[in-house]
């Protein structure tokens, strides 16, 4: 059964506002709802929606939303009004007209709203989480009672109905707040189901939430004295007092928010003034909505739910075995969630943590909070059971790799990089036109201390040829054994959204097969974390540890050099000083440990994969140069090559290419007469900091 044929309709569909936004069951492209009169609902056994609805036929094209024509809060509040209002339905999911999947064996998505209900928390996620996921909301209405534990069973039937549909696929539960526990409680009872869980702010912290209190008052105070006590906002109407549910939703922080994002577009003032002016009609007639369908009585029924839901997925915690990607914001103040999200990654057996500290409760509402960069970022998205980091992969937005490169830009702008190539004639050109465009190709070349040469690199050659490097990485960008003195992971994230893979043979191979740009270093770590005194040298295994690999699929492999990071710093305390002192050692064998190691059968400097820091002086920056050798063919020579002497031989061969680009770098930088920043700053100066700065003559 698809998962397209469970998604519900109410009466949303029947308001203006709605009409734009499009709710539809999912049935061939070109049928829709004619909103005519409201559906009768009734729940199946497995927790989906049966109605009955009248459908029309006509043609439809589902374009996909240009990245800055994303919803807004604005349409969150007009959609959200028309939606709050009780239709007397139960529980039902339903999925967004815009939502349909554009990506062949696209995973479910479940999303479990929190505490409001609605289901449109996800709103500004709709048209970039519809390319890649079959979505469905799940929407409670204002005034339902159902119980937890019945939400609970809900769910729980729709996804053992959509395992048993489509088992190899993995089915995605999105929950924030009182979703989050949902999805958590879920996920305990169904352990061998596959599922990942990613949780914004869960509301297993209940106890410790500043809503506590409001319990017992609501259930002692009359409602006339919930009335307003006075205005908190001055940009809301005189007219519009404060209600307790205006008091929530200031809580989220979403008001402040809507206000910021306005104000960031930095339109002129004429502009600014009137979308202000626009989105605070649409807040406070949402607001005024609010208050009269969510009575005391409704207010307490959900902060009751809110504490029963977090007892009972707490109970839990010990049975859920998915994977787990945890948001938790730092300005949430609903609930403790940055404490709560440490607490869960502790816990859960696979979990991983996504900080937000300048975020509010209402993570996902914010309009610079982007779920499927989060997803892509973390390598959460998979369509089978295993992740595939040559089909799973997608590649970053304009906007995304933009993002990446302005935040990463400053080390261009110190060493303004000069990059040369060879063509197929031999001949040595500026520039990348020696570059072949048809993949597979592996780029095999020298890595700078720190390596300090990719961001340059991968950079330059996706913004002038359209060409993406698949790196190949160290594990501990993925993996962490223990918790200790590494990174999180989430400081590898713009690594994984560029294309980096773990190294292994498995990768290697599928990265082939897809004619990928591959990146290798055979030095690794090694050479990235040299000693004093061994700039520019290799440090690569004894054995090739490629040639056959890219033989077999005939990969071009491109050798290349880059120096300049004696220009940049200088190593003053190397490995061997640092592990003389006993705080510095006890430190390198925590990181090690806590790394998964590489190379441990291998002999020779190479196997050294200490993990360490060294401790770098800085210098006035030089320059960054990049010289890519003549591609060497390995077409037509995979039965050749199967031979180890012959492998050998064309593995010595390229090393020593690279070692030949490294010798012409360093030669030819002499002549360069702005290889140091003040000559190059001058230059930039009378001609614009955009501008190119001329290098020396081939």
């Amino acid at each position: 059964m698809a998962a397209a044929t469970g998604a519900g309709l109410f009466s949303a569909v029947l308001s203006p506002a709605a009409v734009r936004f499009k709710f539809k069951r999912k049935v061939p492209a070109s049928a829709t709802v004619t909103p005519t009169q409201p559906p009768a609902f009734t729940v199946s056994d497995n927790g989906r929606l049966h109605e009955a609805a009248t459908v029309s036929k006509r043609s439809d094209s589902s374009e996909a939303m240009p990245e800055d024509q994303r919803l807004s809060l604005k349409d969150y509040f007009e959609l959200s009004k028309d939606m709050i209002r009780s239709d007397g339905g139960p529980p039902r999911w339903f999925s967004p007209f815009e939502c349909g999947s554009r990506l062949n064996g696209s995973p479910l998505l479940l999303f479990l709203p929190g505490i409001d209900g609605v289901g449109l928390g996800l709103i500004l996620q709709h048209q970039r989480l519809g390319e890649i996921f079959d979505i469905w909301c799940l929407h409670i209405p204002v005034m339902d009672r159902t119980p937890f534990a019945d939400l609970v069973e809900l769910v729980e039937r729709t996804v053992r109905s959509e395992n048993c549909s489509s088992p190899k696929r993995p089915i995605y539960l999105v929950g924030e707040s009182v979703g989050a526990c949902l999805a958590l409680s879920v996920a305990a009872r169904n352990p061998d189901i596959d599922l990942i869980l990613i949780l914004a702010n869960p509301a297993t912290s209940f106890s410790k939430s500043q809503l506590q209190p409001l319990i017992p008052l609501l259930q002692i105070i009359p409602e006339q004295m919930m009335q307003p006590l006075k205005p908190l906002l001055q940009i809301m109407p005189e007219q519009f007092h404060l209600t307790l549910p205006y008091i929530l939703s200031l809580m989220t922080g979403i008001p402040f928010k809507m206000v910021m994002a306005t104000v960031e577009k930095r339109l002129p003032l004429q502009e600014t003034v009137g979308e202000l002016s626009e989105s605070v009609g649409a807040l406070s007639s949402y607001f005024s909505v609010l208050a009269d369908v969510l009575p005391r009585e409704t207010i307490l029924w959900k902060l009751q739910m809110l504490s029963s839901a977090s007892a009972d997925s707490n109970s839990r915690l010990h049975a859920v075995k998915a994977q787990t990607l945890i948001l938790s914001s730092g300005r949430d103040l609903f609930l403790p969630s940055q404490e709560e999200g440490e607490r869960l990654r502790r816990t859960l057996p696979q979990c991983e943590i996504r900080r937000f500290n300048d975020s509010g409760h209402a993570l996902f509402l914010e309009e610079d909070v982007d779920l499927v960069t989060i997803i892509k970022g973390a390598s959460f998205y998979r369509r089978a059971r295993y992740l595939d980091y040559a089909s799973d992969y997608m590649l970053p937005t304009p906007s995304e790799f933009k993002k990446i490169y302005e935040s990463n830009r400053w080390i261009e702008l110190a060493t303004s990089p000069v990059m040369f190539s060879t063509l197929e004639d031999g001949k040595i050109v500026k520039g990348l036109a020696g570059i072949p465009s048809e993949g597979p190709v592996l780029f095999v070349g020298y890595h700078m201390l720190l390596g300090l040469e990719l961001v340059p690199l991968v950079s330059r050659i996706w913004k002038e040829r359209n060409i993406l490097l698949r790196g190949i990485a160290h594990p501990m960008m993925f993996t962490k054994l223990r918790d200790g003195l590494l990174p999180e992971l989430s400081s590898f994230d713009t690594f994984r959204m560029m294309g980096a893979v773990p190294v292994s043979a498995t990768n290697f191979y599928k990265l082939f097969a897809s004619k990928s740009h591959v990146l290798l270093y055979p030095g690794g770590m090694r050479e990235a974390l040299h000693r004093k005194g061994e700039e520019y040298k290799l440090f690569w295994p004894q054995q090739s540890e490629f040639i056959r690999m890219a033989a077999r699929f005939g990969a071009k492999i491109v050798p290349f050099g880059a120096v300049g990071e004696d220009d940049v710093g200088q190593v003053v305390l190397d490995y061997h000083d640092l592990m003389k002192i006993p705080y510095f050692r006890a430190g390198i064998a925590e990181l090690t440990d806590e790394a998964v190691q590489l190379r441990t059968d291998t002999e020779g400097e190479v196997a050294n994969q200490a993990v360490h820091l060294p401790i770098i002086l800085p210098k006035l920056p030089g320059r960054f140069y990049y010289f890519f050798g003549k591609p060497i063919e390995t077409e037509g020579r995979k039965q050749e090559l199967k031979s180890r002497e012959k492998a050998h031989e064309l593995y010595v061969e390229v090393k020593s290419e690279v070692e030949k680009c490294i010798a012409f770098l360093k030669e030819k930088r002499e002549h360069d007469p702005n290889r140091s920043i003040l000559p190059r700053l001058i230059f930039q100066a009378t001609h614009g900091f955009d501008s190119e700065v001329p290098t020396f003559e081939l």
